[in-house]
């Protein structure tokens, strides 16, 4: 069957189960555009007030469904400000094809209009991409894409399509099923038993697990694990919602702004089994003293994150979910009493910590306040506390709805706080750390299958990409939108009071934006409130509404994010209170 290029990209694309697209149009896709208009019976288009938009939504649908999320811009600048997304994406190990038009072909390297090298531009952010300049090669190397996307250690891809290759006819020939995935590699027998060996060994196991457990789907081997060798068990910030957070063996995320109890237990270890995980900067702090008192054994499907950052005692590479689930009957099972009694005594000296540290938060709030609250309000402290709307939202909402994040202090406020019930439920920029991250990824991720989802984002980050506001109205998509309203760039202003003489430079953001009517403006409802009770009444209107609503939290610029290990610091560093 003799069909167009850009016919070629929309048949190959439904013939790997894509159902829904993110873009936006331009000179360079027009055709490919057109036969997704053609096509609009059989695979949806969501278009995007901005191309970041489209990479974030795509990124989102990804990591709500596990598939691979799809996005398409046209060529010079429409590709470029794909990128962002695309880093994002790629930090975090999250399966994407990015699809780009550019010039004809007879005319790349001419400084052609709206022409630049995008394969050059996304090399360093990509796990592969592909310039296409033989139409007998398209179809099958958008099949490798989708292959390569979604195998092993997930990532995107992006393929570069120049116009007159999507004007041009070839034969097509459809397969029957989308792509399978590279075999998968496979833990060694002998390093799995060595593993049981120094597990056996051990007093004080403690299990450590990053964003693989999700992917992997391996959270019920994880949980089998850690019931086994009678061990508590820590997460980073990509590891959050693989596992209940009322666990009773879950302490909660770990590192620069982890629980108390979480990274104090992890030190105290004298086994740390790391399953998923890459050990970033965030999560170990000064890596010559991270592991000084603990032997690690490190499971990863990624070699090269194996010893890139920290050494471990044991590297196994091989899918998270065959290697528990074969290392599990090597194990006996093993109870840990006094492990378990300071475990305990964590937990309290957390509390304790927590609460000490809230009543002098309260001291503080209102001291050179930049919020446009209302000033008659100061004298009863009148702002929300960053605990209080998290703790009102999640008794709202429901375990299926998805739980997005733009990047700053509301961001660990979640990640601390947040009672994640179900895996896929937490959607948020570990890696790359991108404002504005929020509002594409959860369109994409309630495009999926219209779940709602419920976005927490601070003033700073929301500003960024507000305008895709447009495409949440235009979608009808159920979103709930939590904005912790500071008046400020609250983690830089944290670091400028904590290690720069409260020297605040740029982040007193002093706008007079009102959010309540810009959400009005976009056809959403909205609301600003400044206690508990206007909160509460606002979230029971948000989650019986059908659409997109904007709640607007007045939160005191003094409300800092607490544990905190300063920037190259070590566990004996840890701040948990601002005198």
């Amino acid at each position: 069957m003799k069909i167009s290029g850009a016919k070629i990209v929309v048949e190959t694309l439904i013939e790997q189960g894509c159902d829904t697209v993110f873009g936006y149009p331009g000179g360079q896709v027009i055709n490919l555009f057109d036969e997704l208009y053609l096509n609009r019976s059989r695979i949806n288009h969501i278009l995007t007030a901005h191309e970041q938009g489209a990479s974030h939504a795509a990124d989102g649908y990804a990591r709500a469904t596990g598939k691979v999320g799809v996005c398409i811009a046209t060529s010079g600048p429409g590709a470029t400000n794909l990128v962002t997304g695309i880093a994002t994406a790629f930090l975090d190990s999250v399966p994407m094809v990015a699809i780009t038009g550019n010039v004809p072909c007879s005319l790349i390297g001419k400084d052609s209009f709206q022409e630049v090298d995008i394969v050059g531009v996304t090399m360093p952010v990509t796990k592969h991409n592909f310039i296409v300049k033989d139409i007998r090669e398209l179809a099958d190397t958008l099949r490798t894409a989708f292959k390569i996307a979604k195998s092993g250690r997930p990532g995107p891809v992006l393929v570069d399509i120049p116009k007159d290759i999507q004007t041009a006819v070839w034969d097509f020939e459809p397969k029957s099923e989308p792509v399978r995935p590279y075999p998968l590699n496979f833990a060694s027998e002998g390093k799995l038993r060595r593993a049981a060996e120094m597990i056996k060994n051990s007093e004080r196991p403690y299990i450590y697990f990053g964003g693989g457990i999700n992917m992997g789907k391996a959270s019920q081997e994880l949980i089998m694990l850690a019931d086994k060798i009678d061990a508590p068990i820590g997460c980073s910030l990509m590891g959050l919602s693989a596992l209940p957070t009322n666990h009773p063996r879950f302490l909660g995320m770990n590192g620069m702004h982890g629980h108390y109890a979480s990274s104090i237990a992890q030190d105290e270890a004298d086994l740390v089994i790391a399953l998923g995980a890459r050990f970033s900067d965030r999560a170990t702090g000064d890596k010559k003293r991270f592991n000084k008192n603990f032997k690690i054994i490190h499971i990863d499907i990624d070699s090269a994150e194996l010893d890139k950052n920290i050494t471990s005692n044991l590297a196994v590479q091989g899918d998270i979910k065959d290697a528990l689930f074969r290392l599990i009957p090597m194990l006996t099972e093993t109870k840990r009493p006094e492990w378990d009694k300071r475990i305990e005594e964590l937990r309290a000296e957390e509390q304790r910590r927590l609460e000490s540290a809230a009543a002098i938060a309260f001291e503080k709030r209102c001291d050179n306040c930049t919020h446009p609250c209302d000033k008659s309000g100061l004298a009863e402290k009148n702002h929300l506390n960053p605990y209080q709307i998290i703790d009102i939202i999640s008794r709202t909402s429901s375990e299926d709805d998805i739980v997005v994040t733009d990047v700053g202090q509301h961001q660990m406020w979640v990640a601390q706080r947040y009672p994640f019930r179900k895996p896929r439920t937490f959607l948020t920029s570990g890696g790359l750390g991108t404002m504005g991250y929020g509002m594409g990824a959860a369109i994409g991720a309630s495009s999926a299958d219209r779940k709602r989802t419920v976005l927490f984002t601070g003033d700073g980050s929301f500003g960024m990409n507000l305008n895709e506001l447009a495409t949440a109205v235009s979608q009808n998509i159920p979103l709930v939108i939590v904005i912790m309203n500071n008046g400020v760039l609250g983690m830089v202003r944290q670091w400028q009071t904590l290690f720069f003489d409260k020297h605040y430079s740029n982040t007193t953001l002093g706008r007079k934006t009102d959010f309540v009517k810009l959400a009005e403006a976009f056809g959403a409802k909205g609301v600003r409130v400044f206690n508990t009770e206007e909160l509460e009444k606002a979230a029971e209107e948000a989650f019986a509404c059908n659409g997109v609503y904007l709640i607007d939290c007045a939160v005191d610029c003094n409300e800092f994010v607490l544990p905190m290990l300063p920037p190259g610091g070590s566990i004996e560093d840890i701040i948990t209170e601002i005198k």
